[in-house]
């Protein structure tokens, strides 16, 4: 059971602000990073919102708890290992990674859902300039 609260669920988020570098007047270096989005600085609108972006955590917890009671304590801590791994297998940081393996793991692959239709990688805002994130991933920044 997470036993966060909603401040500290929303600090996880992390805010386009703050990966861009200040210019020499305290000014965002908009040429450089891009425009900042708003909508990170929100408050969810609906108590639900975050109890819909953690669904997938939630759901991974409690197939745990029921895979520990069932199997024994090894089980879940091989599927933890297994999720790990196919989570750090992804492309360079301006490139959308689809995470089939991660999925294949989840047993989500074979569904169709609201993302595999309408998240398309060629509409997607998160493109930036290449060298500057990958730069940032490697922390040269």
């Amino acid at each position: 059971m997470n036993t966060r609260g909603l401040r500290s669920q929303l600090k996880d988020s992390v805010p386009v602000a703050g990966f861009c570098p200040q210019g020499a007047y305290g000014v965002q270096d908009t040429l450089r990073s891009g425009f900042t989005s708003v909508k990170n600085e929100l408050l969810p609108s609906h108590p639900l919102e975050i109890s819909e972006k953690n669904f997938q955590l939630n759901q991974d917890k409690m197939n745990f708890s029921t895979l520990r009671n069932i199997q024994g304590l090894h089980a879940p801590l091989k599927l933890q290992m297994e999720y790990r791994a196919a989570r750090q297998i992804q492309r360079l940081p301006f490139l959308q990674s689809s995470h089939l393996a991660l999925d294949t793991l989840r047993g989500s692959d074979e569904s169709i859902g609201f993302e595999d239709i309408l998240n398309d990688p060629a509409q997607s805002e998160v493109m930036g300039e290449p060298h500057m994130m990958v730069e940032y991933k490697l922390g040269m920044l």
